[in-house]
């Protein structure tokens, strides 16, 4: 069974391209990720900017997301979900991505 993930690329507010993920990112749907976030990247390249990825509604990834990721290291920026960054932290991929948390959405 897949788990449930959807993945959005637009223009953010300040031009840049962005790939939203929301749901979770494992082993089953990795490959709808790597396609999203290769073509992305891709296209974001070609304009000679920097891809942000967009996790803030992503609360569990496991080690085949975090490849994925390390393999664009270079190209991509992250915003994460604020129970991704020890992940993150533990795994060095926030020393090679300028990685920030997402705004909390708790009042």
């Amino acid at each position: 069974m897949t788990t449930p993930l959807t993945l959005d690329t637009a223009r953010g507010d300040d031009g840049n391209l962005v790939l939203t993920a929301a749901g979770e990112i494992d082993l089953s749907n990795i490959d709808a990720f790597n396609k999203a976030l290769t073509t992305a990247t891709s296209e974001a390249g070609d304009s000679g900017e920097t891809l942000t990825v967009d996790l803030s509604a992503v609360e569990y990834l496991d080690s085949a997301a975090i490849n994925a990721l390390f393999a664009r290291a270079e190209d991509i920026r992250l915003v994460a979900h604020p129970l991704l960054m020890p992940i993150l932290n533990v795994s060095g991929l926030t020393e090679l991505v300028t990685t920030e948390p997402a705004p909390s959405t708790e009042r």
